[in-house]
């Protein structure tokens, strides 16, 4: 198995749900991503999601389109997303990390060349926002080859014969959307509807299904918890960190956000 399937076959052992925060490389400085990756973990991640600064992120919103601008100022590409990954595995060789971004920069590199780069760094997957299922072959065979897995995208408008697909090459996780938007509009979160919908997902899924987009606080992630398998927590996370001083400061504030999660999730 590798490390995603390890993590989630932990979990399910000790019936527990996944905690997934999301960062953006480079933000709120350089010399933080790593930092703030091991402090997220030390407070309690499961996995990690690392953005990949992207110029137009079209699917998130002012907070995390603002992260990825900044970081981009400061020269987080790909190469250094990869370098940040290189780093964290010379002290973490067991918590997954999968990048999201954009498949612009994929292509570019081209999707064999760059599956094999982000295996060598010690990435363990890839979610590409903008890659639709119907299109997703060629990449997700140039990743399988690799041993990277291609993390899809569900959303309460996809439609069940998309549902069905999805759940049947679905690798990793599959990561469903909780509400259709952009990251981090909390207010229109709803758990309840989102819930009967996590269901059904679940019921036709082969990997475990995780709930993004809206969960902020400990509430939100164990309201979102009870019908997925776990919560990917970004622009709250984001924001937490946003006025951080120096690469120390940002990893403090990333642990202390994340703890009360991690115990609202433990004491369902």
């Amino acid at each position: 198995m590798n490390r995603i399937d390890e993590c989630f076959a932990r979990l399910r052992a000790s019936a527990r749900k996944a905690l997934i925060p999301f960062i953006t490389a480079g933000d709120p400085a350089l010399e933080a991503t790593v930092p703030v990756m091991h402090a997220l973990v030390e407070a309690g991640a499961d996995l990690l999601e690392l953005g990949v600064p992207f110029s137009d992120p079209m699917a998130d919103g002012p907070t995390i389109q603002r992260s990825s601008e900044r970081a981009l100022a400061r020269g987080a590409g790909m190469r250094y997303v990869l370098d940040a990954v290189a780093r964290f595995r010379e002290q973490d060789v067991r918590t997954p990390v999968v990048l999201m971004g954009y498949l612009n920069p994929v292509e570019i590199r081209g999707a064999a060349h760059f599956a094999r780069e982000a295996v060598a760094a010690g990435v363990d997957g890839v979610l590409l926002v903008d890659l639709t299922p119907e299109e997703a072959d060629e990449t997700r065979h140039a990743f399988t080859a690799a041993g990277l897995g291609l993390i899809l995208l569900a959303a309460p408008t996809t439609t069940d014969a998309r549902i069905g697909k999805l759940c049947a090459i679905a690798q990793g996780y599959l990561y469903y959307v909780s509400f259709a938007g952009v990251t981090g509009a909390s207010e229109r979160l709803d758990s309840h509807t989102a819930g009967a919908r996590l269901r059904a997902v679940r019921q036709q899924a082969q990997v475990p299904v995780v709930a993004g987009f809206g969960i902020s606080d400990a509430a939100s992630a164990a309201a979102m918890a009870v019908d997925a398998d776990g919560v990917v927590v970004g622009s709250a996370l984001v924001s937490a960190m946003a006025g951080a001083a120096s690469p120390v400061e940002a990893a403090m504030l990333a642990a202390a956000f994340l703890r009360p999660l991690r115990q609202a999730l433990d004491a369902r």
